[in-house]
């Protein structure tokens, strides 16, 4: 944080949003909008280039998504405070986010205050989330831990093609060990691909190894090979 006070890069896909987001923050004493950012790449291209103390960034954007591009900008730029702004409210997403390195978390829709609250605290270096969101992660820790299947929009035949592309498989290779037709393999990689919301198979990779998958590179070989 300079002299000058707190330098905000605000990234989200949507322009009003953008544009409100700045009009909001235009208001606030201390705080400034050093610049915008319309996906994840260009957010972390932000991150590294404009050095903001907070980056406020959506989860659901074009190119590179916002858990993606935290964790991008958690090795390329670990000085930038990353602050979820976000209408996802799921635990999935909301743990995904911390692990990723992002600082804080609310929700679209919170009032000025608290956004504002959420990006002091966040330039100070303070973990901060929404009501809504201490909450729930407050409920979570209380409860007893249960194994969760992650994804469960995916089917089961989806799951295990993506647990062997988090291993670092390639198709030909899900192919034999599921022994399937290579076409088919890539017909789940379509579908999964539209379910997550992602757009190539990195980011594919980085949401699967976050929820746990990808662990046992042995379930890449097919059976004849062990």
């Amino acid at each position: 944080m300079t002299g000058d006070g707190i330098r905000v890069v605000l990234a989200d896909d949507h322009p009003v949003v953008r544009q409100g987001l700045a009009a909001l923050l235009a208001s606030v004493p201390h705080i400034s909008v050093a610049g915008t950012a319309a996906n994840g790449r260009e957010a972390v291209r932000a991150a590294v280039t404009l050095r903001p103390d907070v980056l406020v960034m959506d989860i659901q954007m074009p190119e590179l998504n916002g858990i993606a591009a935290a964790g991008e900008i958690a090795r390329v730029a670990p000085e930038v405070a990353v602050l979820m702004l976000t209408m996802f409210d799921d635990d999935e997403s909301v743990f995904a986010a911390m692990r990723a390195g992002a600082r804080g978390y609310v929700l679209k829709g919170a009032h000025q205050d608290e956004i504002v609250r959420a990006i002091h605290a966040a330039a100070a270096g303070e973990a901060i989330f929404g009501p809504s969101i201490a909450r729930r992660m407050l409920a979570f820790f209380a409860e007893p831990a249960q194994a969760k299947v992650p994804f469960t929009d995916l089917t089961d035949r989806e799951r295990q093609v993506l647990d062997l592309i988090a291993t670092g498989a390639r198709n030909a290779q899900i192919a034999r060990t599921m022994s399937i037709a290579p076409k088919t393999v890539a017909n789940h990689i379509s579908s999964i691909f539209a379910k997550l919301q992602v757009s190539d198979r990195g980011e594919a990779i980085i949401i699967a190894r976050e929820a746990g998958l990808g662990r046992n590179p042995d379930a890449a070989r097919p059976s004849a090979d062990r």
